[in-house]
């Protein structure tokens, strides 16, 4: 008896070696931010074809948020996009579209009502990034979509947000930062108070200077442009191997 008490007194100490001792915290390891993942030639991506000012292309993460992917691009067969405006822009935020009554209180999923299109820790609001519009979270999820524009924050604002969220009662998600994702916030900007609490599943990585033009664009009292910006299209396509311009710089003359 007194051999098994002694061998499972030392079992337990070496699990708390093993778990880089008792009484501190654990080291887990980061997982890498995905937003500028180049896409595979072949692999399926989704353009935005917006009258008058061009394409922009996105890469999608759909080994990541399946369902979140399989939502917008049946709706974009289903041309379900066609012809809908941007009926929410804000400079130096995100520019929001795919609301069939235009007044952002309309659309569905492609299964007809609301989805959870769920969040991953890897896929963040920087500058470029194509998520959902919801009204109390992730399960709200519907044909609603924004892009980001943003801002580039400082360290103090990071900060701010992961303290000062975290004990808002308002706020119903946590922020926490990657090392990673804070350089890269800090590097290109975007709105990163919102992650954690909105679905992430896209990347622009051609036409991002359009992005920015929308939402420079003059609005109302709304933030509804006062000169209708029309989505034609919404095509899924392969894509060809062309060149990647993830940064508003790529786009400099």
């Amino acid at each position: 008896m007194k051999k098994r008490i002694f061998a499972a007194c030392i079992s337990a100490m070496m699990l708390c070696a093993g778990l880089s001792g008792c009484g501190k915290e654990l080291q887990i390891e980061e997982k890498p931010v995905l937003n500028f993942t180049a896409p595979a030639e072949g692999e399926e991506i989704v353009v935005i074809h917006v009258r008058d000012r061009g394409d922009i292309k996105i890469k999608l993460f759909a080994d990541v948020l399946p369902e979140a992917c399989e939502n917008f691009t049946t709706l974009a067969s289903r041309d379900y996009y066609n012809e809908l405006i941007f009926h929410r822009v804000i400079n130096n935020f995100m520019i929001q579209g795919g609301d069939p009554t235009g007044t952002g209180r309309g659309g569905e999923s492609c299964w007809g009502g609301k989805f959870n299109g769920g969040v991953s820790d890897q896929l963040c609001n920087f500058a470029g990034a194509l998520c959902y519009a919801n009204s109390a979270g992730p399960s709200t999820d519907g044909s609603q979509f924004y892009i980001v524009t943003g801002t580039v924050p400082t360290a103090e604002d990071l900060k701010y947000y992961e303290e000062e969220y975290d004990q808002n009662p308002q706020v119903t998600y946590d922020i926490n930062f990657t090392k990673e994702a804070e350089e890269i916030y800090q590097k290109v900007g975007g709105a990163p108070h919102l992650d954690g609490g909105y679905t992430v599943f896209g990347q622009v990585f051609e036409g991002l200077d359009i992005v920015f033009d929308i939402a420079a664009v003059a609005t109302d009292g709304n933030n509804k442009p006062l000169d209708a910006v029309y989505i034609e299209s919404v095509t899924v396509e392969k894509y060809d191997g062309s060149e990647l311009r993830w940064y508003l710089e790529d786009y400099a003359e």
